[in-house]
């Protein structure tokens, strides 16, 4: 079971600027896809930033230009910078191992809570 630790969120200003970080408790990025997904109240989770096996990035609509997913695999840590942010990026963010398309299958960290004022 892979194990998942986020950190990196807080309390900040609308235009402001945050970077999460997900680190993972072994070298899983050869087998998995990673995503990055935000949780409100009364809202199904939902999907951020993914980055695949081979590197690739997709993004929600409502965080392109704005979000950056990325990782470093000697750290074994994946990240989530995010310019830009509005009040409405508030949210419990989450990490996950796994496949984009089915997360469920995958793990999940315990989630960070990001809140923007405006």
């Amino acid at each position: 079971q892979v194990q998942l630790v986020e950190s990196g969120g807080g309390l900040v200003q609308a235009g402001g600027s945050l970077r999460l970080s997900c680190a993972a408790s072994g070298s899983i990025f050869s087998a998995n896809a990673m995503g990055w997904y935000r949780q409100t109240p009364g809202k199904q989770r939902e999907l951020v930033a993914g980055i695949t096996k081979g590197g690739s990035t997709t993004y929600a609509d409502s965080v392109k230009g704005r979000f950056t997913i990325s990782r470093d695999i000697a750290k074994n840590t994946v990240y989530l910078q995010m310019n830009s942010l509005k009040p409405e990026d508030t949210a419990v963010y989450y990490c996950n191992a796994g496949p984009l398309w089915a997360p469920q299958l995958g793990s999940w960290g315990q989630g960070t809570q990001v809140t923007v004022s405006s």
